[in-house]
C-alpha cells in the first residue's frame, strides 16, 4: 500500500513538474509577461538579501513594464477576467510602490510592498498555469520558478 501511495505521489509530483514547464513555456510566449518577469526578478531577489538598489532605482522601469503588459495582447489562453484584473493590480501596487519610494518609505515598507507584488506576479503565473491545464487537462493546478 506505501508503495502505489508513494508511486502516486511521484506521478503527481512530475505531473506538476510537467505542468508547471509547460505553463513557463507559453509564459514565454508572452513577451511582455516575460519583460516584467525579468524586472522583478532582478529586483525582487536581491531584496530578499536586504538589497533595495535595485528596486529604489529601477521602480520606475517596472511601473512602465506592468502598464506596458497591461496595454499587450494577451495571448487567448491567458485572456480571460482573472489574468486581466491581476495584471491591472500589478499596475496599481507598482505605481503605489513608485509613490512610496519618492516618498521615502522605510526599507521594511519597500520590501514589504515588493513581496506583495511578487505574490501578484505568481497569481497570475498560477492563473496562466490553471488556464492552460484547464483547457489541456480540465483540471486546475499552478507553478512556477524563477
Amino acid at each position: 500500500m506505501k508503495k502505489i501511495a508513494l508511486l502516486l505521489l511521484v506521478g503527481f509530483g512530475i505531473t506538476a513538474l510537467a505542468n508547471q514547464a509547460t505553463a513557463q513555456s507559453k509564459m514565454q510566449d508572452w513577451a511582455e509577461l516575460k519583460e516584467f518577469h525579468k524586472v522583478m526578478s532582478q529586483t525582487f531577489h536581491p531584496s530578499e538579501e536586504g538589497n533595495l538598489e535595485p528596486i529604489k532605482t529601477r521602480i520606475g522601469e517596472m511601473v512602465e513594464k506592468a502598464k506596458t503588459l497591461q496595454a499587450s495582447k494577451f495571448p487567448t489562453d491567458f485572456d480571460n477576467e482573472k489574468v486581466k484584473k491581476a495584471v491591472a493590480q500589478l499596475v496599481t501596487d507598482s505605481e503605489k510602490l513608485q509613490t512610496a519610494i519618492k516618498g521615502g518609505a522605510s526599507d521594511k515598507k519597500i520590501t514589504k510592498s515588493l513581496s506583495g507584488l511578487h505574490d501578484v506576479f505568481h497569481q497570475i503565473v498560477g492563473l496562466c498555469s490553471a488556464t492552460e491545464e484547464h483547457d489541456h487537462d480540465h483540471k486546475e493546478g499552478d507553478g512556477h520558478s524563477h
